[in-house]
């Protein structure tokens, strides 16, 4: 039997602006609105928002805690400090990634803990699994709305329509606040996927329409996930199920910034150390064409009519009017300059390997 897709507090107000809505990962979302491309551009220039009140929302508190989140995770909870937040992920015993986390430290013994939504179940067993009598772990999902502000006049939007002890726009990026926001209270997190500066703000579910109503009313575009998808591309970020999943480790996916192998053992990081001294033999790269057709997942990519390596991810890129794409390419084709083809419906079309951190300059 099929189960009906959720809703986040969100979808009635998607409904009067008229989106498009789909299906994503057992909820009902919007993916465009104005359309792809005008409001990538609009994030880009000026100020978007997006519902990602679909993304699972946890907080896991008591004495266990940090101890719990430093054996599941790669990156160092140690170094932490309330108001302060890290990217991390979660792995497993083979080293393959369960999922990509955002771990918000809000006391020595408390944090938030935002997980893909296809994740979210999976993610929470897996956590509930290895915890002890001394942690707590719930799921504030439901009870919750999160609203990501994207784009360079975001954090002066954020600002202006926010109550808190310090200046929001002196928050570093990964920190956050709580407060007032449009008279709700409010965590406001500077952190995104986009690319761009601004804020992610979760609020009671109750609240979400006005607070979703009030940005619009101060000029804030909605976006939708196919926006959204658009612009994490641009700036080379992953997608779970595209770039990363339960057989891909940090390794290949040049993800090593967030390991922290000197931090003492976690779930699979005696694996992870072993392909990192051995080297994993292939490497995520991002791919630019000068075609206007896209790349998709699953395309094969070549090297001199030799099958060399697979996309992950691929668009039309609305900032710099190309074709973009992310791919595991095998050694040693995958060093920035190469030349290489994507079959793209029985034909090849010529790309280039270059760095994901570079495929909005290229």
């Amino acid at each position: 039997m099929t189960e009906t897709p959720r809703r986040t507090p969100l979808y009635e107000a998607h409904r009067e602006l008229k989106a498009r809505i789909v299906p994503f990962a057992g909820w009902e979302m919007p993916v465009s609105y104005a359309g792809i491309l005008e409001e990538s551009r609009a994030v880009r220039t000026g100020v978007g928002i997006f519902d990602i009140s679909h993304m699972g929302r946890t907080r896991i508190h008591g004495p266990g805690a940090t101890t719990l989140l430093q054996q599941l995770t790669t990156n160092d909870v140690s170094a932490l400090s309330p108001g302060k937040a890290q990217y991390s992920l979660l792995t497993n015993p083979q080293g393959g990634i369960i999922d990509d986390i955002i771990l918000y430290c809000r006391d020595a013994d408390e944090f938030l803990v935002v997980i893909n939504a296809s994740n979210t179940a999976k993610d929470l067993e897996w956590i509930r699994a290895h915890a002890d009598s001394d942690t707590s772990i719930e799921d504030n999902t439901e009870a919750t709305a999160m609203i990501a502000v994207q784009g360079p006049t975001a954090p002066a939007l954020v600002e202006s329509l926010t109550n808190t002890d310090a200046p929001l726009v002196d928050l570093d990026r990964f920190a956050f606040a709580t407060g007032q926001f449009n008279n709700v209270r409010a965590t406001l997190c500077r952190t995104g996927y986009t690319g761009e500066d601004g804020f992610e703000i979760i609020v009671p579910a109750e609240h979400a329409a006005e607070v979703w109503n009030r940005l619009v009313s101060e000029g804030a575009v909605p976006c939708g996930l196919g926006a959204r998808d658009a612009l994490r591309l641009e700036a080379g970020y992953p997608l779970y199920g595209h770039e990363i999943d339960d057989t891909t480790t940090p390794v290949e996916a040049a993800l090593m910034w967030v390991v922290r192998l000197d931090k003492g053992p976690f779930t699979g990081s005696d694996i992870i150390a072993a392909t990192k001294a051995r080297g994993a033999g292939r490497k995520l790269v991002g791919l630019t064409l000068r075609e206007r057709i896209a790349p998709r997942q699953g395309y094969t990519l070549y090297r001199d009519g030799e099958a060399v390596g697979t996309v992950t991810s691929g668009t039309f890129s609305p900032t710099t009017g190309h074709s973009i794409g992310m791919a595991y390419v095998s050694d040693p084709h995958n060093k920035s300059g190469t030349e290489i083809e994507v079959e793209i419906r029985a034909n090849r079309y010529p790309a280039v390997v270059v760095p994901k951190k570079d495929l909005l300059k290229v």
